[in-house]
């Protein structure tokens, strides 16, 4: 797995998702109960951002038809969607906050 540096953890504000793009792949940050998770910033719902919705109980709802999806599985826990989104590996290294968005072979 190939990390990249997104930002710093001084940067992520407790249960605010910050969008980010690693090579053309749209992310969401969000730095809730002590830890950061990476999710696929794109709703399997509805092509709108779920870094505009909000983050509760270690998940964040898409502000437009209300699913939610778990910051650790990204698979959603209510309807209108049924599909997951992808979830990518975080590291943390002092301040830097390093994901992953590459598969091993």
């Amino acid at each position: 797995m190939s990390f990249v540096r997104v930002c710093g953890l001084s940067e992520l504000e407790e249960d605010t998702p910050k969008r980010v793009e690693l090579d053309g792949t749209p992310v969401s940050l969000v730095r809730t109960e002590g830890e950061v998770f990476a999710i696929h910033d794109i709703c399997s719902h509805a092509n709108v951002s779920l870094s505009e919705g909000e983050v509760e109980d270690c998940r964040i709802e898409c502000w437009l038809h209300g699913s939610a999806f778990d910051l650790r599985t990204g698979k959603p826990s209510g309807l209108p969607a049924t599909r997951p989104v992808p979830v990518y590996p975080v590291k943390i290294e002092g301040d830097d906050v390093l994901v992953s968005i590459t598969q091993e072979s």
